[in-house]
């Protein structure tokens, strides 16, 4: 993990919905872009220590994307696939519809950056960043969260911002 970034092409990136939906569905960069845009100014803080201020991102709230996949009942928990394989996590609903979560296309007022996971990245301020998914293309509606690749190395799967790891 980290050893590498995955590529995309823009143009042919598609971001997979499936799991309890009405019907898996992908969206492009433009589909995306097409939904409702949101943004927020948000710190950054990893388990490690390190912090950035006031990043600014830009792109779809959770429940946007829910609405547009149509979520059905039943959905307790989402999956988020990284292009970096076997990284993934999964946030409860519950925290994946806080208010300042979200699905960030942009960064300080740019296309996400490669390194900071391009195109589509995974953004929840309130957790430390092994929660905050990059590079993500697929997210899975399912019934209950499931460990993702730093819980099953030791990592607490509530990775709050001052709690212990």
């Amino acid at each position: 993990i980290g050893d590498s970034m995955p590529t995309f092409d823009p143009a042919t990136y598609r971001l997979r919905v499936d799991g309890l939906v009405g019907a898996p569905t992908s969206y492009s960069l433009a589909d995306l872009r097409a939904m409702p845009r949101a943004e927020q100014v948000s710190d950054f803080h990893c388990v490690t220590g390190w912090s950035v201020e006031n990043v600014r991102w830009a792109g779809v709230r959770i429940q946007d994307l829910l609405e547009r996949a149509g979520a059905r009942d039943g959905v307790g928990a989402l999956r988020f696939v990284s292009a970096e394989q076997p990284y993934e996590d999964s946030l409860t609903l519950q925290q994946a519809l806080l208010p300042d979560v979200m699905l960030a296309y942009e960064m300080d007022g740019k296309p996400i950056s490669r390194p900071h996971g391009a195109p589509v990245r995974l953004v929840m301020p309130q957790m430390y960043g092994y929660k905050s998914v990059k590079w993500v293309e697929r997210v899975e509606l399912g019934r209950t969260a499931r460990p993702g690749y730093w819980e099953e190395h030791g990592y607490d799967a509530d990775a709050w911002v001052g709690k212990r790891r």
